[in-house]
């Protein structure tokens, strides 16, 4: 099978750049060695960060045996002071943190003229399943507790997480979110099939990555095989009451079909739920915005989608 790849020079130029931060068998290098490398491509990425924007660090208060959870707020001169955005950042569930995607929080803060809250959940291999989700539920209580709409959003694992806690929200009886963003999501689809084996060797992310990835959250146990909603939300049982969805994928990733399944089961059940596919676009994209067109529309489109929640539920 031919190699997937972008025609567009914008985007080949991302792709080139980023596989210079990795070596060819990046997943079987040191998991300390990979954390540095990611680190150091998601700050090499950044652009000048917008002058209007400022942040504080904070860290929300968890139970025995839980940590306190690393958090960092986002607001701009713009920004409203009604819905606040969650945001969960991606990296396979064992790499990246406040640090990584600090560029794409700015850019959201600034774009979006809304508050965002990133956080720090733990990491797989050191800290297994559910420590993600039970991380993410806690970081959701706490801003609750603003008395604001809550709107869910993640790139990549973090997008994983944001369907797997709107499934909790929903099933623990929670404040419904004003709405879930999920970017280049990994849903615990069918890897056999589809987009999986379409793009299984795409550049930034292939099927292998995926597997291992899942391997090093769970230790090795199958999603499928466990039904388990918070590793493979598309297994739910049911997608009946769940927020309403804004859903992107890259046509050039294994994760793509996800993204339109994981819409498709929202919008059976009753749900609003919009998937927007962006073509010759490659997994990681978001960090592309400084230097593609492609990319960069992409990001406004999220941007504009976080608006619409928050207007829709600030009334």
């Amino acid at each position: 099978m031919p190699h997937p790849m972008s025609h567009d020079p914008e985007v080949l130029e991302f792709i080139a750049r980023s596989e210079s931060f990795f070596p060819p068998d990046r997943t079987g290098r040191p998991l300390a060695e990979n954390r540095a490398r990611y680190e150091a491509l998601a700050i090499a990425m950044r652009g000048h960060a917008p002058q209007n924007v400022s942040w504080t660090d904070f860290v929300i208060a968890a139970e025995n045996p839980r940590p306190a959870i690393a958090s960092r707020r986002y607001r701009s001169e713009g920004t409203r002071d009604g819905a606040i955005v969650l945001y969960l950042h991606g990296g396979g569930f064992t790499l990246g943190g406040l640090e990584s995607h600090h560029d794409v929080c700015l850019g959201l803060c600034n774009e979006a003229r809304a508050e965002i809250a990133a956080v720090e959940y733990r990491l797989a291999p050191e800290y297994p399943h559910r420590a993600q989700s039970e991380d993410c539920e806690a970081a959701f209580l706490a801003l609750s507790k603003e008395d604001r709409p809550v709107i869910l959003a993640g790139d990549s694992a973090g997008a994983n997480l944001v369907a797997g806690l709107a499934l909790r929200i929903r099933d623990r009886g929670y404040p419904v979110p004003a709405g879930q963003i999920l970017i280049y999501p990994d849903l615990g689809g069918d890897h056999d099939a589809g987009s999986f084996i379409d793009n299984a060797d795409a550049p930034l992310l292939t099927r292998a990555d995926c597997l291992a990835y899942a391997a090093a959250r769970t230790g090795g146990r199958a999603q499928r095989v466990d039904r388990d909603a918070d590793l493979a939300p598309l297994t739910a049982p049911s997608f009946v009451g769940l927020p309403p969805a804004f859903v992107v994928s890259a046509d050039i990733d294994p994760l793509r079909d996800d993204a339109r399944h994981y819409a498709e089961k929202l919008r059976s059940a009753g749900v609003r739920a919009e998937w927007r596919n962006e073509p010759e676009l490659v997994h990681g994209y978001l960090r592309a915005r400084h230097t593609s067109r492609r990319a960069a529309e992409s990001f406004a489109a999220i941007a504009s989608a976080i608006r619409d929640f928050a207007e829709a539920a600030e009334g």
